[in-house]
This record gives C-alpha cells, structure tokens and sequence, in this order.
C-alpha cells in the first residue's frame, strides 16, 4: 500500500516508516501536522494515511474529519499516545478505520494496515 505517515515527532514518523516499509509498504509522504496531511495527502493521493492526534496547527481528528469529507472512502489509522476510551469512539465515529494506541507492537500496526487495505471502498 502506498501510505502518509502524519505525526509531529520526527523520531515517531521514522519509526513507522520503518515499520511499514519493513513490511512492504511505500510511505509515499510524512507530515507534521494536520494541515500539512491534508496538503500531501490530496497531492500524493496515498491509499492509506497513518495520522497521530495531537499534533500542532491542525489535531489528528479535526484532519480526519476534513479528509473523510472530501473523499468518504478516505482510510484513515489513528495512531497516538492518547488511548482513552472518548478519542477512540471519536475517531471511530469521524470514520476512522483503526486505531493504535502508542506505545504499539510492530505487529499491532502492520495487522491493522493489512485490515484497512481489504476494507472495501465504497465510492
């Protein structure tokens, strides 16, 4: 699959290239924050983006929220530090595919990953 990575920690960002590309994904753009996802994602046009929450300028849910309304079959993994219960029914309800709470287990991430790219997309 061919993915965005959003996260504002660079060591963050890294990491799960690594991890998705270890896995045979192409993270095809990295970015730091919500507005700037929003700018490589309509550019880049990845199959799938892997979007923290809190994040400078723009968080994570208001991002996914503007991503799902331009494209409603936008798939969309959460991934971030902030696991309680009302950010993940949140996310879920904007339309998230999947969420990982950081910290995560290489597998955790790829599992999901491979669950969101057998979704159909309903155009």
């Amino acid at each position: 699959m061919r993915i965005l990575v959003v996260d504002d920690l660079e060591f963050m960002r890294k990491l799960i290239r690594d991890i998705l590309e270890t896995g045979g994904h192409e993270v095809v753009a990295e970015a730091a924050d919500g507005r700037q996802a929003l700018l490589l994602r309509r550019a880049w046009k990845p199959d799938l983006t892997v979007m923290d929450i809190a994040m400078p300028r723009m968080n994570g849910l208001i991002a996914l929220e503007k991503m799902r309304q331009e494209d409603a079959s936008a798939r969309v993994i959460m991934c971030s530090s902030l696991g309680d219960q009302e950010r993940i029914l949140r996310a879920i309800r904007l339309g998230a595919s999947d969420y990982v709470v950081k910290p995560f287990r290489t597998e955790r991430l790829l599992s999901a990953v491979r669950k969101a790219g057998k979704m159909r997309v309903h155009e």
